[in-house]
Protein backbone atom coordinates (compact mmCIF):
# COMPACT_ATOMS: atom_id res chain seq x y z
CA UNK A 1 0.00 0.00 0.00
CA UNK A 2 1.50 3.32 -1.04
CA UNK A 3 1.57 6.25 1.28
CA UNK A 4 0.51 9.60 -0.13
CA UNK A 5 2.85 12.45 0.35
CA UNK A 6 1.33 15.59 1.74
CA UNK A 7 2.56 18.49 -0.37
CA UNK A 8 3.30 20.77 2.55
CA UNK A 9 4.82 18.14 4.81
CA UNK A 10 8.41 18.55 5.93
CA UNK A 11 9.37 15.38 4.09
CA UNK A 12 8.23 16.83 0.77
CA UNK A 13 10.18 20.07 1.10
CA UNK A 14 13.92 20.23 0.36
CA UNK A 15 16.01 21.31 3.27
CA UNK A 16 16.91 24.97 3.03
CA UNK A 17 19.90 26.66 4.52
CA UNK A 18 20.59 30.28 5.31
CA UNK A 19 21.96 31.75 2.09
CA UNK A 20 25.63 32.56 2.35
CA UNK A 21 27.22 35.67 0.97
CA UNK A 22 27.88 35.24 -2.75
CA UNK A 23 31.46 34.46 -3.55
CA UNK A 24 31.68 37.56 -5.73
CA UNK A 25 30.91 39.76 -2.73
CA UNK A 26 33.38 38.18 -0.36
CA UNK A 27 36.17 40.63 0.25
CA UNK A 28 39.59 39.00 0.25
CA UNK A 29 42.71 40.87 1.37
CA UNK A 30 43.76 41.21 -2.28
CA UNK A 31 40.40 42.78 -3.20
CA UNK A 32 40.54 45.06 -0.17
CA UNK A 33 43.98 46.26 -1.31
CA UNK A 34 42.65 46.95 -4.83
CA UNK A 35 39.67 48.86 -3.42
CA UNK A 36 41.96 50.93 -1.20
CA UNK A 37 44.28 51.76 -4.11
CA UNK A 38 41.31 52.72 -6.30
CA UNK A 39 40.02 55.12 -3.66
CA UNK A 40 43.55 56.43 -3.17
CA UNK A 41 43.54 57.25 -6.88
CA UNK A 42 40.28 59.13 -6.36
CA UNK A 43 41.90 61.16 -3.60
CA UNK A 44 44.95 61.96 -5.71
CA UNK A 45 42.66 63.11 -8.53
CA UNK A 46 41.03 65.54 -6.10
CA UNK A 47 44.45 67.04 -5.33
CA UNK A 48 45.28 67.34 -9.04
CA UNK A 49 41.98 69.06 -9.84
CA UNK A 50 42.12 71.33 -6.78
CA UNK A 51 45.75 72.39 -6.21
CA UNK A 52 44.50 74.89 -3.61
CA UNK A 53 44.24 71.94 -1.22
CA UNK A 54 48.06 71.89 -1.17
CA UNK A 55 48.59 75.55 -0.33
CA UNK A 56 49.03 74.89 3.39
CA UNK A 57 51.70 72.22 2.91
CA UNK A 58 53.60 74.53 0.54
CA UNK A 59 53.53 77.66 2.69
CA UNK A 60 54.03 76.07 6.13
CA UNK A 61 57.60 74.73 5.56
CA UNK A 62 58.64 77.99 3.87
CA UNK A 63 57.42 80.13 6.76
CA UNK A 64 58.90 77.93 9.49
CA UNK A 65 62.30 77.46 7.88
CA UNK A 66 62.79 81.14 7.06
CA UNK A 67 61.52 82.29 10.44
CA UNK A 68 63.59 79.97 12.60
CA UNK A 69 66.82 80.21 10.64
CA UNK A 70 66.93 83.98 10.12
CA UNK A 71 64.90 85.18 13.11
CA UNK A 72 66.02 82.80 15.87
CA UNK A 73 68.98 80.97 14.36
CA UNK A 74 71.55 83.65 15.10
CA UNK A 75 70.62 83.77 18.80
CA UNK A 76 70.38 80.00 19.22
CA UNK A 77 73.54 79.10 17.29
CA UNK A 78 75.65 82.06 18.38
CA UNK A 79 75.47 83.79 15.01
CA UNK A 80 76.30 80.73 12.90
CA UNK A 81 73.10 80.45 10.91
CA UNK A 82 74.60 77.91 8.49
CA UNK A 83 75.32 75.44 11.29
CA UNK A 84 71.81 76.03 12.61
CA UNK A 85 70.37 75.43 9.13
CA UNK A 86 72.15 72.06 9.00
CA UNK A 87 70.75 71.13 12.41
CA UNK A 88 67.21 72.39 12.05
CA UNK A 89 66.36 71.34 8.47
CA UNK A 90 65.86 67.62 9.25
CA UNK A 91 63.79 68.57 12.29
CA UNK A 92 61.63 70.99 10.29
CA UNK A 93 61.02 68.18 7.79
CA UNK A 94 59.62 66.04 10.61
CA UNK A 95 57.58 68.88 12.06
CA UNK A 96 55.95 69.90 8.77
CA UNK A 97 54.84 66.42 7.72
CA UNK A 98 53.62 65.78 11.26
CA UNK A 99 51.47 68.91 11.07
CA UNK A 100 50.40 68.05 7.53
CA UNK A 101 48.94 64.80 8.83
CA UNK A 102 46.22 66.83 10.56
CA UNK A 103 44.65 67.60 7.19
CA UNK A 104 43.37 64.10 6.53
CA UNK A 105 41.15 64.12 9.62
CA UNK A 106 39.73 67.50 8.66
CA UNK A 107 39.06 66.31 5.09
CA UNK A 108 37.37 63.07 6.14
CA UNK A 109 35.23 64.89 8.67
CA UNK A 110 34.10 67.29 5.94
CA UNK A 111 33.36 64.35 3.61
CA UNK A 112 31.14 62.79 6.28
CA UNK A 113 28.70 65.70 5.96
CA UNK A 114 28.33 65.22 2.19
CA UNK A 115 26.86 61.72 2.32
CA UNK A 116 29.80 60.12 0.54
CA UNK A 117 30.11 57.50 3.28
CA UNK A 118 26.55 56.35 2.54
CA UNK A 119 27.56 55.84 -1.06
CA UNK A 120 30.65 53.86 -0.04
CA UNK A 121 28.52 51.70 2.26
CA UNK A 122 26.21 50.78 -0.63
CA UNK A 123 29.13 49.67 -2.81
CA UNK A 124 30.60 46.13 -2.75
CA UNK A 125 33.93 47.28 -1.36
CA UNK A 126 35.90 46.57 1.79
CA UNK A 127 34.70 48.55 4.79
CA UNK A 128 38.24 49.70 5.48
CA UNK A 129 38.94 50.86 1.90
CA UNK A 130 37.67 54.48 2.22
CA UNK A 131 39.93 55.20 5.19
CA UNK A 132 42.99 53.34 3.91
CA UNK A 133 42.55 54.94 0.48
CA UNK A 134 42.39 58.41 2.04
CA UNK A 135 45.55 57.73 4.08
CA UNK A 136 47.43 56.55 0.99
CA UNK A 137 46.27 59.51 -1.10
CA UNK A 138 47.53 61.88 1.58
CA UNK A 139 51.08 60.79 0.73
CA UNK A 140 50.87 63.33 -2.11
CA UNK A 141 50.61 66.12 0.47
CA UNK A 142 53.67 64.85 2.32
CA UNK A 143 55.74 64.60 -0.86
CA UNK A 144 54.78 68.14 -1.93
CA UNK A 145 55.63 69.40 1.55
CA UNK A 146 59.05 67.72 1.56
CA UNK A 147 59.96 68.77 -1.99
CA UNK A 148 59.12 72.39 -1.16
CA UNK A 149 61.13 72.32 2.06
CA UNK A 150 64.19 70.59 0.62
CA UNK A 151 64.28 72.91 -2.41
CA UNK A 152 64.20 75.98 -0.17
CA UNK A 153 66.78 74.55 2.24
CA UNK A 154 69.18 73.84 -0.64
CA UNK A 155 68.81 77.41 -1.89
CA UNK A 156 69.54 78.67 1.64
CA UNK A 157 72.74 76.59 1.79
CA UNK A 158 71.75 73.27 3.33
CA UNK A 159 73.78 70.30 2.09
CA UNK A 160 73.24 66.56 2.49
CA UNK A 161 76.45 65.07 3.90
CA UNK A 162 75.54 61.44 3.14
CA UNK A 163 74.77 59.61 -0.11
CA UNK A 164 71.66 59.25 -2.28
CA UNK A 165 70.73 55.91 -0.69
CA UNK A 166 70.65 57.43 2.80
CA UNK A 167 68.65 60.41 1.52
CA UNK A 168 66.10 58.07 -0.09
CA UNK A 169 65.88 56.05 3.12
CA UNK A 170 65.23 59.30 5.02
CA UNK A 171 62.38 60.17 2.65
CA UNK A 172 60.78 56.74 3.02
CA UNK A 173 61.13 56.78 6.80
CA UNK A 174 59.62 60.25 7.04
CA UNK A 175 56.61 59.41 4.86
CA UNK A 176 56.07 56.25 6.90
CA UNK A 177 56.17 58.37 10.06
CA UNK A 178 53.56 60.79 8.68
CA UNK A 179 51.28 57.99 7.45
CA UNK A 180 51.47 56.24 10.83
CA UNK A 181 50.57 59.32 12.84
CA UNK A 182 47.86 60.33 10.36
CA UNK A 183 45.72 57.56 11.89
CA UNK A 184 45.40 59.72 14.99
CA UNK A 185 43.90 62.47 12.86
CA UNK A 186 41.64 59.98 11.07
CA UNK A 187 40.30 58.74 14.41
CA UNK A 188 39.61 62.25 15.67
CA UNK A 189 38.02 63.13 12.32
CA UNK A 190 35.59 60.22 12.65
CA UNK A 191 34.86 61.00 16.28
CA UNK A 192 34.00 64.70 16.40
CA UNK A 193 31.24 66.61 14.63
CA UNK A 194 32.95 69.48 12.79
CA UNK A 195 36.19 69.99 10.82
CA UNK A 196 37.08 72.89 13.09
CA UNK A 197 37.00 70.60 16.11
CA UNK A 198 39.40 68.21 14.38
CA UNK A 199 41.82 71.05 13.66
CA UNK A 200 41.65 72.32 17.22
CA UNK A 201 42.08 68.97 18.97
CA UNK A 202 44.93 67.82 16.73
CA UNK A 203 46.74 71.15 17.11
CA UNK A 204 46.57 70.78 20.90
CA UNK A 205 48.25 67.39 20.49
CA UNK A 206 50.79 68.24 17.79
CA UNK A 207 52.19 71.49 19.18
CA UNK A 208 53.39 70.11 22.56
CA UNK A 209 54.96 67.11 20.85
CA UNK A 210 56.75 69.40 18.38
CA UNK A 211 58.00 72.15 20.66
CA UNK A 212 58.93 69.80 23.51
CA UNK A 213 61.41 68.09 21.21
CA UNK A 214 64.89 68.63 19.83
CA UNK A 215 63.64 70.02 16.51
CA UNK A 216 64.73 73.57 17.33
CA UNK A 217 67.31 73.24 20.11
CA UNK A 218 69.67 70.46 21.26
CA UNK A 219 68.61 68.26 24.18
CA UNK A 220 71.61 69.48 26.17
CA UNK A 221 70.08 72.94 26.57
CA UNK A 222 66.87 71.61 28.17
CA UNK A 223 66.06 71.17 31.87
CA UNK A 224 66.50 67.61 33.10
CA UNK A 225 62.79 66.75 33.29
CA UNK A 226 62.17 68.05 29.77
CA UNK A 227 65.22 66.23 28.44
CA UNK A 228 63.79 62.95 29.76
CA UNK A 229 60.61 63.50 27.76
CA UNK A 230 62.48 64.69 24.67
CA UNK A 231 64.55 61.51 24.66
CA UNK A 232 61.40 59.40 24.13
CA UNK A 233 59.36 61.95 22.15
CA UNK A 234 58.55 60.48 18.71
CA UNK A 235 59.27 63.82 17.04
CA UNK A 236 62.74 63.96 18.64
CA UNK A 237 63.48 60.35 17.71
CA UNK A 238 62.50 60.88 14.09
CA UNK A 239 64.46 64.16 13.97
CA UNK A 240 67.57 62.34 15.19
CA UNK A 241 66.92 59.63 12.59
CA UNK A 242 66.74 62.23 9.84
CA UNK A 243 69.89 63.96 11.06
CA UNK A 244 71.73 60.66 11.05
CA UNK A 245 70.58 59.79 7.55
CA UNK A 246 71.13 63.25 6.04
CA UNK A 247 73.91 64.84 8.10
CA UNK A 248 75.71 61.72 9.29
CA UNK A 249 75.66 60.19 12.76
CA UNK A 250 73.83 57.53 14.72
CA UNK A 251 70.79 56.07 12.99
CA UNK A 252 69.98 52.67 14.50
CA UNK A 253 68.94 53.80 18.00
CA UNK A 254 66.58 56.65 17.06
CA UNK A 255 65.25 54.69 14.08
CA UNK A 256 64.31 51.75 16.31
CA UNK A 257 62.53 54.10 18.69
CA UNK A 258 60.70 55.79 15.81
CA UNK A 259 59.57 52.44 14.39
CA UNK A 260 58.30 51.40 17.82
CA UNK A 261 56.19 54.56 18.01
CA UNK A 262 54.90 54.09 14.46
CA UNK A 263 53.84 50.48 15.04
CA UNK A 264 52.24 51.39 18.36
CA UNK A 265 50.26 54.31 16.92
CA UNK A 266 48.93 52.21 14.03
CA UNK A 267 48.06 49.31 16.34
CA UNK A 268 46.05 51.60 18.62
CA UNK A 269 44.49 54.23 16.36
CA UNK A 270 43.81 52.33 13.11
CA UNK A 271 41.30 49.92 14.79
CA UNK A 272 39.76 52.82 16.73
CA UNK A 273 39.38 54.82 13.51
CA UNK A 274 37.76 51.87 11.72
CA UNK A 275 35.30 51.37 14.58
CA UNK A 276 34.41 55.06 14.66
CA UNK A 277 33.98 55.07 10.89
CA UNK A 278 31.57 52.11 10.98
CA UNK A 279 29.50 53.81 13.67
CA UNK A 280 29.40 57.04 11.73
CA UNK A 281 28.49 55.35 8.44
CA UNK A 282 25.86 53.09 10.04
Amino acid sequence: MSTATVPNSPQSQPQSHQPSRPAALRITPAKAARHSLALAGRGITKFVKSPARLVDVVLTPIVFLLMFVYLFGGAIAGGDTHAYLQMITPGIMVMTVFQASIGIGVSLNADASTGIFDRFRSMPIARSAPLIGAVLADVVRYVVCLVTLVALALVMGYRVDTGPAAALAALVALIGFAVSFSWMSVYVGMLVKTPGSVQGLMTVLVLPLTFASNVFVPDSTMPGWLRVWSDVNPVSLMSDTMRGLLNGGEVAGPLFGSLAWMVGVIAVFAPLAMRAYRKRAA
